[in-house]
């Protein structure tokens, strides 16, 4: 485009405008910038970094057409220029117009030849064209540029595959194998693709050649296996399998897919895990780099509903190899958390924080271990270790449950403003934490403080849970101790009648509210079942059924 010139003293007006603009913009201030930029277009309208820059204001104000007509203006405006150009490109690409895409996108090419990047998109614009002859094109400037590869050559497979040229793709894989005759992949390549377009014959000349070159070849062997299944020789197919499998030169990244493969065709032919299950020892019996087969062989048994005593042998083995493998470590302490045997909880949750000091999850199964031992200590101990991990990738659900298990430890030891913190603590990382909302509340009606807070806290969870025994109960006795007697009875009946246990605490609640709303005989009644019910003495109880009256504690 052939730009009229403008006068010197316009040019140096635009010069003095436009800069004003881009400061006015760095400084925040676009509405003065956007009126400056209009200013400069009324002085020079063939500006093209003037409209390239209008282009932000006109996408806010009045959509992605108008500011992608801006960008193109300034782009017939200053075809050199590569920013102008890629913005355009990503513009027509992001509305779907592949073919101004494609333009925009050869001009910088044009512009920048040295640009493989450029080429890429080029290359993914015309395979989403379905124009592949382009597509050829486009790889074999690549090739040009960086040379060819087998990523190129594989691309150009694709393409050939896609438009049925069956000959030029061989080709292209036999030119790789003749550039590098020393990289026997490319001769396996060849095989494989003879046999799957139905030449077994010359497939396993090429597959025959390069094991007498290199006899071990793992990617030449598993393709022999295919072979042999192609051509229906199971037998010899599953031989190959299991060699492989037991020879210890083969990668382990081999035998896990030959291992995936062994599982996936005993379920599809009915499932008889014996063999499988003795292929998984003979394996493990020989030395092990890594721990994934191991891995796989716990994982099938649990599939396979094994005796949980044989998959904790397994995941032992795991750790044995790999005494970091957090992810084993963890199935076994859920196993053994299961058993409750919580001293070999703690024995292995220490151990594995040994190894990954900052995996929560080990914090939270030896911190509730101490906790189910009693040892309220050495579990407040853990919990704040925990807490001091936390970082901004830390699972809120672990990070809340560590403030409220510290909260409820804090309380019973009469720390009540510090359990409170951990309480609000707790909140913060999960505002819906029932169990905390249920206790913080609770807590703090039996101080007499804060009971508007505690009701709607508890509220919350008789909302969430309404047969939830427990947070009505909390909730019944909050309304208790404001004195909404009448509102207190409903929820403290409703409690009583989805409780399974028995609860003294929930009976002598009862008859608490029944009594302060007139019923003396019937609270005497829930008086009474609570103390059949308490496991230890309650002297207040006792007064309360001797006097036949309530009494405050």
């Amino acid at each position: 485009m052939v730009v009229p010139p403008i006068s010197h003293n316009d040019s140096m007006r635009f010069k003095i405008f436009y800069f004003e603009a881009v400061k006015q913009q760095v400084a925040g201030n676009y509405d003065a910038a956007y009126d400056l930029l209009s200013h400069c277009l009324d002085i020079n309208p063939n500006a093209a970094e003037a409209y390239f820059m209008m282009s932000s204001y006109s996408g806010v104000l009045y959509g992605d057409t108008a500011a992608l007509e801006d960008v193109k203006k300034a782009a017939e405006l200053d075809p050199e220029n590569n920013t102008y150009l890629e913005r355009l490109g990503t513009g027509y690409i992001r509305i779907g117009n592949l073919d101004e895409a494609i333009k925009a996108y050869e001009k910088l090419a044009h512009n920048s030849p040295e640009r493989s990047d450029v080429l890429d998109i080029l290359n993914q614009l015309y395979l989403r064209k379905k124009d592949y002859d382009n597509v050829i094109k486009t790889i074999e400037r690549i090739e040009a540029l960086e040379g060819s590869s087998e990523q190129t050559a594989l691309s150009k497979m694709q393409v050939y595959s896609l438009q049925g040229k069956k000959e030029e793709e061989f080709n292209e894989l036999k030119s790789m194998s003749e550039k590098y005759p020393n990289d026997m992949n490319y001769r396996v390549m060849m095989g494989n693709w003879l046999l799957q377009n139905g030449k077994p014959d010359e497939a396993y000349s090429q597959y025959m050649d390069v094991l007498k070159q290199d006899p071990e070849n793992p990617m030449a062997r598993m393709s022999m296996i295919d072979y042999y299944r192609t051509t229906g020789s199971t037998a010899q197919a599953d031989s190959i399998q299991e060699t492989m499998l037991v020879n210890p030169k083969t990668p382990v990244s081999t035998k896990m897919i030959l291992m995936r493969q062994v599982v996936a065709d005993n379920e599809k032919n009915g499932g008889d895990s014996t063999q499988v299950l003795n292929l998984f020892k003979r394996i493990l019996k020989q030395p092990q780099e890594t721990s994934d087969m191991a891995e796989l062989y716990a994982a099938y048994m649990t599939l396979k509903k094994m005796p949980q005593d044989s998959i904790t042998k397994v995941l032992e083995t795991v750790l044995t190899i790999s005494p970091d493998n957090a992810a084993a470590r963890l199935q076994l302490i859920q196993t053994v958390w299961n058993e409750k045997d919580f001293d070999k909880v703690i024995e292995l949750s220490r151990q594995a924080l040994d190894y990954n000091p900052d995996e929560m999850a080990f914090y939270y199964f030896l911190g509730l271990a101490y906790v189910q031992k009693d040892d309220d200590d050495n579990a407040l101990e853990v919990f704040r270790k925990g807490v001091s991990q936390i970082d901004d990738e830390s699972n809120p659900d672990i990070v809340s449950d560590f403030y409220a298990i510290m909260g409820d430890i804090l309380y019973s030891k009469g720390q009540e403003q510090e359990a409170y913190a951990a309480y609000d603590s707790c909140l913060q990382w999960k505002d819906d934490n029932f169990g905390c909302l249920n206790n913080y509340a609770y807590y703090l009606s039996e101080t007499g403080k804060n009971l508007d807070k505690a009701e709607q806290m508890s509220y919350r969870t008789v909302q969430a849970e309404p047969d939830n025994c427990t947070y009505l109960d909390t909730y019944a006795w909050i309304l208790f101790k404001q004195k909404k007697y009448k509102d207190a009875q409903p929820y403290i009946d409703m409690a009583i009648k989805n409780d399974t246990t028995n609860s003294a605490v929930l009976l002598e609640h009862a008859g608490d509210i029944y009594y302060m709303n007139g019923d003396a005989g019937k609270a005497l009644e829930y008086w009474r079942e609570a103390l059949e019910n308490s496991d230890e003495e309650n002297k207040v109880l006792i007064r309360k059924i001797k006097l036949k009256k309530y009494v405050e504690k």
